[in-house]
């Protein structure tokens, strides 16, 4: 086992405080903290931050860091005053600018989850630096082809070539069956873990009789054309509206929590979707959980630059909706090549075989549903997530340690 490491996590938590970006990034945060290391919690995105009660971005970062405050006391106490959340690269939350410096002076790690974050100036210069690619296909996209409608494009890539290993949630990426652009780096694949114990109540409640399928997403394209070879690659969105007209081929109620930019919600309802506003129903961490609980499972698409390049991309919320022992019914992108699929996560590639899956878990739901808690244990359970992952930053790192 690798000895106790100090470790700077980062992430979106601040930029984005909702239920799912907080999952998606602070179980990295509690999970190394419980394989024993020395964990901290570090964003500073240059960006305003967006306030989801108030619908716009702001000047104020007083109310991320009251999120980012909340969750630890909440969720880890331990790591309570082991957080810093630096606004627009000035002012600090949690703990004081100097002391963070302490810490990233002496820091053995540093894991830039997303690329969220700038390399710190005082970061040890014996620290492994991981960029962790979680948006695949649309990072390498950009790394290759650096598009001027992304804002501040160059400064990134010169920031994601600085790091000294890359991971990616493409676990396909070595297949010849993905198309991304690898460019000149070694990428290890990882994907998202998931820290069972607090999902453990939530999977431990019957489902509701009248439980909708459900999932939560947001609409936003990007914000220019994603371009690779001649071929256009889309978001989100696009591969949703194949889905338009699913209520139409199930009998079981479909629900979607929606935010983001233009966002076709009375299209959606006048098909059938009960439609939420994404934000609102899973503001905060345990309305995230509760509005995953509620439902029989989820039925969702991908990125298409995801299913596109056959990534082998898995969704974070998808490992949660496992997590609660909820199956899944979502998008191929290439995934069923690393894990097993048929029972708990059921894989479509057009709505005909959504229905038909959703239909298979209807009738085998105790099957699907034990499945998939045992697919969250057996794969996404943080403790091997994570160790893997730090045995492979450290394979050919050792001396820098």
């Amino acid at each position: 086992m690798t000895s106790q490491l100090r470790i700077i996590i980062t992430g979106l938590v601040g930029l984005y405080p909702v239920g799912g970006v907080a999952w998606d990034y602070l179980q990295y945060v509690i999970g190394l903290a419980r394989l024993g290391h020395d964990v901290f919690y570090h964003e500073d995105t240059w960006g305003w931050p967006y306030h989801p009660l108030k619908k716009t971005y702001t000047l104020d970062g007083s109310y991320s860091a009251r999120y980012i405050r909340d969750f630890f006391s909440r969720y880890a106490p331990n790591l309570s005053g082991k957080w810093h959340y630096q606004h627009l690269h000035e002012k600090s939350f949690g703990m004081e600018k100097r002391a963070f410096k302490e810490v990233a002076e002496a820091a053995d790690l540093f894991l830039n989850v997303s690329g969220a974050c700038m390399i710190p100036d005082s970061l040890s210069p014996k620290c492994v630096k991981i960029f962790l690619d979680t948006d695949p296909g649309y990072n390498q996209i950009m790394l290759s082809e650096r598009f001027t409608w992304s804002e501040n494009v160059d400064r990134w890539c010169d920031s994601v070539a600085s790091h000294d290993k890359f991971f990616t949630y493409a676990e396909n990426i070595h297949s010849p069956n993905c198309i991304i652009p690898k460019l000149e780096f070694e990428w290890n694949t990882t994907r998202m873990p998931v820290v069972l114990n607090l999902w453990e109540t939530f999977a431990q409640l019957k489902v509701p009789i009248s439980a909708p399928w459900s999932t939560v997403m947001t609409w936003n394209a990007f914000k220019g054309k994603l371009i690779y070879k001649n071929v256009e690659y889309k978001s989100k969105g696009s591969e949703f509206e194949k889905l338009f007209r699913l209520p139409k081929y199930v009998q079981t109620p479909l629900k979607i929590a929606v935010g983001g930019v233009n966002a076709p919600l009375e299209l959606l309802a006048e098909h059938g979707w009960n439609v939420v506003d994404g934000p609102s129903a899973t503001l905060m961490p345990d309305q995230y959980q509760k509005f995953i609980a509620g439902s029989c499972g989820e039925i969702s698409v991908a990125k298409h630059v995801y299913a596109a390049m056959q990534t082998g991309w898995f969704s974070c919320r998808s490992a949660c909706y496992l997590a609660t022992g909820r199956p899944v019914v979502v998008q191929d992108t290439g995934f069923s090549s690393v894990l097993p699929v048929g029972e708990g996560i059921l894989p479509f590639r057009n709505i005909e075989e959504a229905a038909d899956a959703i239909r298979e878990v209807e009738t085998n739901y105790k099957l699907h549903a034990k499945a998939a808690r045992e697919m969250a244990v057996e794969y996404f359970d943080s403790d091997k997530v994570l160790a893997r992952l730090i045995n492979d930053a450290l394979s050919s790192n050792e001396q820098m340690i």
